[in-house]
């Protein structure tokens, strides 16, 4: 496909300086929401040189702001960009300096639409995609695992791209405070070979297998299995845990506000 003017503008709002900022907030905000983000000890795949897809499952909406976090803290000198439904993107338009570029839903043009703007993002040096795959919100549990099918037809369209499954879940373990867990799978390459039908299966059967895997460290509530990425809050907060907090100063001991621990 030949450069659009009009796809090359939309995504040039994106700032490299306010995306910085903005995920400098986002560890603050989300430290104040979850007891820690996680990433499982399997940690970050081997990423060559090339375009990048980071696609994943869709549980909260919380994902995209997981995806700032993880291409700031993780995939340094990456300019991340990513698909968001047209008419949503429009109550959050500050997404779009940070790489976030919309697109129609269930319409012919937005998968053109789709497909050109993400080509395009690829194409520009240290370009990387995360992707919402399931298109829709989705518990995690849910089995089987259905991606939209432009993930697909975008593997067939881009040579030598690397294109890594990521597993989402926020289970509450012991804390009033979910965790976020994270987990990247084994990575596959994209190209030419096979029908769509064929790269969706192979991109659901990914993307599942790590979901398990992810599930199965989950159950175990072992933070052990994982490596923090960011530390959140713990205890309950307000006057249950300042009271608690005078309790342990009254006897000369530290102050733990986890729920494990002797504050």
């Amino acid at each position: 496909m030949t450069a659009d003017p009009a796809v090359e503008r939309r995504l040039a709002r994106r700032s490299p300086v306010l995306f910085r900022l903005f995920a400098l907030y986002l560890r603050w905000y989300v430290g104040r929401r979850f007891h820690a983000v996680r990433l499982s000890r399997t940690g970050v795949p081997h990423v060559p040189a090339g375009p990048v897809i980071v696609y994943s499952n869709h549980p909260s909406w919380w994902d995209p702001t997981l995806y700032i976090l993880l291409c700031d803290m993780l995939f340094h000198g990456r300019a991340g960009y990513g698909p968001m439904d047209q008419v949503a993107l429009g109550k959050y338009g500050l997404l779009e300096r940070m790489g976030v570029f919309g697109v129609a839903q269930n319409d012919r043009r937005g998968g053109v639409q789709f497909l050109r703007t993400c080509t395009a993002a690829l194409a520009r040096p240290g370009g990387m995609l995360w992707i919402t795959a399931e298109g829709a919100f989705t518990d995690p549990r849910v089995r089987p695992v259905t991606l939209r099918p432009g993930l697909a037809h975008l593997a067939r369209h881009i040579p030598g791209a690397t294109i890594i499954p990521l597993a989402i879940d926020y289970p509450f373990w012991n804390e009033s405070r979910p965790e976020a867990l994270l987990r990247f799978g084994e990575p596959l390459y994209s190209g030419r070979e096979g029908s769509v039908a064929d790269w969706t299966a192979r991109l659901e059967f990914a993307l599942t297998d790590t979901m398990d895997t992810l599930a199965a460290e989950s159950v175990t509530r072992n933070p052990a299995l994982f490596t923090p990425l960011l530390h959140g809050m713990a205890g309950v907060g307000g006057l249950y845990d300042l009271w608690r907090r005078l309790c342990a100063a009254a006897i000369g001991r530290r102050f733990d506000p986890s729920h494990g621990g002797e504050g």
